[in-house]
């Protein structure tokens, strides 16, 4: 944990919020004594992260649209970029997996990484608060966002959302209709429903990366390039 502070460039208070936020939740399925995952820092780190991205964004871009600033941020915390911001700090090589996550490969699984950078920030929030989080999260994002350029980074359920939202009438719902394996390897799958119809479905290991392939689908259906 210390050789990952050093690259962090932050030192915990509190080293227990830091394995915890390493820890994935296969360690509970070894026959070991139970121990803390996890996922609840991911869920804290998901809200901290987008704070902090919107601030900054709604600080740089004063003359922005609503609609503008959604998609850059957007493009800055979606699956793909949180995953690539956790190997920039070698953050696989630090897990703390069960036997067979760490078989399968879990070190170099993007949803294991992108959980675990979220879980590292929402571990930083609660040991020093929003500053230091802000520290950790702000040194991924680029000196300069090409406005012109985030199109190609955004994610598919955001460039869905905006076609919809042309169509007050029309409204999109995902819908999770299969959860399947053990709670450390669990595959989803979901519907993405445009009004009452399913224009596309989605399987993943989150509900994030299924609700991605089924807006993906979706476009793909509607002639868009994807």
């Amino acid at each position: 944990m210390k050789e990952l502070e050093k690259k962090i460039g932050y030192f915990f208070k509190d080293k227990d919020l830091l394995r915890t936020a390493l820890t994935h939740s296969s360690c509970n399925s070894d026959g070991k004594p139970f121990r803390k995952n996890n996922e609840r820092l991911e869920f804290l780190g998901d809200a901290v992260i987008s704070l902090i991205v919107a601030e900054h964004l709604f600080k740089i871009f004063p003359h922005d649209s609503e609609g503008d600033l959604t998609k850059v941020r957007a493009a800055f915390v979606c699956d793909n970029s949180l995953a690539e911001f956790a190997k920039k700090i070698d953050l696989g090589k630090f897990l703390i997996l069960g036997k067979g996550e760490m078989n399968s490969g879990g070190r170099e699984r993007a949803s294991n990484l992108e959980d675990a950078f979220e879980a590292v920030a929402g571990a930083i929030y609660l040991d020093r608060g929003l500053d230091a989080a802000k520290s950790f999260v702000l040194r991924f994002m680029p000196s300069k966002i090409d406005m012109k350029k985030i199109d190609q980074l955004a994610d598919y359920k955001t460039r869905l959302q905006e076609i919809v939202q042309q169509n007050p009438k029309e409204r999109v719902e995902y819908v999770l209709v299969k959860e399947s394996g053990p709670d450390h390897d669990k595959i989803f799958e979901i519907e993405l429903h445009l009004n009452s119809n399913v224009i596309g479905t989605g399987v993943g290991k989150s509900k994030k990366r299924a609700e991605q392939s089924a807006a993906r689908q979706a476009l793909k259906l509607m002639g868009y390039e994807v």
